[in-house]
């Protein structure tokens, strides 16, 4: 069974003069990005790898949870869909048993729910589907080689949003 974590960026803030894939995070999100690394060291496997958008937000969102795993920096993942992010997983490697993913919304909360089969957290599913705050994550358990994941094709188990 691998493990696939869906992380949104934590809090950025809006600077002037600065376009929207140059935002840096807001005091409050160095802080939840921080609470967010906790929370996966103690509640997440070990975590072998990372795909993480280009934004700057969710550069500094992974350098502030301090997970030291290989990451690959994908533009495709700032201003995605699902499909786009889904077709990044599709391509991990099979020695990887649980990937992060750190990306934006509403990409992460489209996708978390369009990879939940009928086994999934119905409280969970609703959760998600009334809101995916910064620095939330979303936890799926996925039983096929990466390469393999498809919409429908995971079970949504937890979700938690660091506070």
């Amino acid at each position: 069974m691998r493990t696939l974590l869906l992380l949104r960026h934590a809090k950025s803030d809006y600077p002037s003069g600065v376009d929207d894939h140059g935002r840096p995070l807001a005091p409050r999100g160095i802080r939840e990005a921080g609470l967010a690394g906790e929370w996966l060291r103690a509640e997440a496997p070990p975590i072998d790898a990372v795909l993480c958008s280009t934004a700057t937000r969710t550069r500094q969102t992974l350098e502030r949870a301090g997970i030291e795993a290989p990451v690959s920096f994908v533009d495709r993942i700032y201003d995605a869909t699902p499909g786009i992010v889904l077709a990044e997983i599709n391509g991990v490697t099979d020695d990887v048993q649980t990937l992060l993913v750190i990306g934006h919304e509403p990409v992460m909360s489209g996708l978390a729910l369009a990879l939940a089969d009928d086994r999934s957290d119905a409280g969970v599913v609703a959760e998600i589907e009334s809101k995916y705050p910064t620095s939330a994550l979303a936890l799926l358990r996925v039983s096929t080689p990466w390469r393999e994941l498809e919409l429908g094709g995971a079970s949504l188990t937890g979700f938690h949003i660091p506070r």
